[in-house]
């Protein structure tokens, strides 16, 4: 049988991105074997545990995140990490370590909307107020910056009139996130173990 690809998911909430992947039939390349939560409370790990994939909570202070997650990694032979929905910048040495192979999943057309404070329904709550007709999600490759990284993929979504940051919320996760998130995740183990 060939080798798959090692996959951790970061999570910082109810994981409707890790259901995604967990459910989806688009990754071939790659296996779950790890959820990496910042949260204690964070329904994705419910979900991590429903699939029959170890779930690990870690503290959120400082470069002590970066470094216990980095030990948690190579202790689990992780090679691709998929944040999703995670609410943390991790730092250089993290990323350095994980070159092109950390990615995330934003909820907006980058560069437009991303970047400091901008996650979650802050997002959406800006496209409504900007008034823009086209939002959409992006997977990126990450680096130090937030929402920095090269882009991997891209699907726009329309914003409707009647649309509240809810609503505008259900239907890029629905319509964007979740087709997006697993087939870039399949291409970056794809190219991962090509380069092996």
């Amino acid at each position: 049988m060939l080798r798959k690809a090692r996959i951790a998911v970061f999570v910082s909430g109810s994981g409707t991105n890790l259901q995604a992947l967990i459910d989806s039939d688009e990754i071939k390349s790659g296996e779950l074997c790890l959820v990496v939560s910042n949260k204690a409370d964070a329904y994705a790990l419910k979900r991590a545990e429903a699939a029959g994939i170890r779930g690990e909570v870690l503290p959120s202070k400082g470069t002590e995140f970066d470094r216990r997650a980095l030990e948690l990694l190579e202790s689990n032979n992780i090679d691709i990490v998929v944040l999703a929905g995670f609410l943390r910048v991790l730092g250089k040495e993290f990323v350095d370590r994980y070159e092109n192979r950390v990615i995330n999943i934003h909820p907006a057309l980058i560069p437009s909307f991303c970047g400091k404070g901008m996650y979650g329904l802050k997002v959406h709550e800006a496209v409504l107020e900007r008034g823009v007709r086209i939002t959409g999600a992006t997977v990126h490759y990450v680096n130090e910056a937030a929402d920095g990284g090269e882009i991997i993929l891209q699907r726009a979504v329309e914003v409707l009139p009647d649309d509240t940051p809810l609503t505008l919320q259900r239907r890029v996760m629905e319509e964007a996130e979740w087709k997006l998130l697993p087939l870039a995740t399949e291409l970056v183990c794809k190219m991962y173990l090509e380069d092996k």
